[in-house]
């Protein structure tokens, strides 16, 4: 016993609760954002970080002066899923709090460059990671925050008692 209890965080020595999940019952007691599903969220996003970075980075050096717009928008989607991918890998109530920041800037993002890109298509020339909500990439970079703020969401980090 003295071993599993050695294994256990202090929250959960307090409330004895040694890796219950949330659920409907409400937030989790332990850190569980990358384990299970969450890992394969964290892959996914890794994949967008790295082939958004590869495309930003080939744009801005071979043709920035043909849509310099799009593809500083293209490096910024870059930015936001490296820090996503980051910040859902990490444990803790700042990464957590970081991690919803950058989904939710992802989900705006998508939406306002997906309408621009819908609407005022003289300014994008050329497609970018958010062009016409993800199209390009399936539909997938609109997707993928909705999912990534449910996963926080039913993950978020127990309240601390005062």
């Amino acid at each position: 016993m003295e071993e599993a209890n050695k294994n256990m965080t202090a929250s959960e020595q307090r409330t004895g609760d040694a890796g219950t999940t949330g659920g409907a019952a409400g937030p989790t007691q332990r850190d569980t954002r990358n384990t299970g599903p969450g890992r394969l969220l964290i892959a996914v996003y890794a994949v967008f970080a790295l082939s958004a970075t590869a495309r930003a980075g080939y744009q801005i050096l071979t043709k920035f002066s043909e849509a310099p717009f799009a593809y500083v928008l293209s490096a910024f989607a870059a930015a936001v899923y490296i820090v996503a991918t980051i910040s859902l890998a990490k444990a803790g109530r700042t990464w957590f709090k970081v991690s919803v920041t950058a989904v939710l800037v992802e989900l705006i993002g998508v939406l306002v460059v997906g309408a621009l890109s819908l609407f005022d298509a003289a300014n994008f020339p050329h497609e970018t990671v958010w062009s016409l909500f993800g199209r390009g990439y399936g539909f997938i970079p609109l997707l993928l925050p909705i999912l990534g703020l449910i996963w926080l969401y039913r993950r978020r980090p127990a309240r601390k008692q005062a």
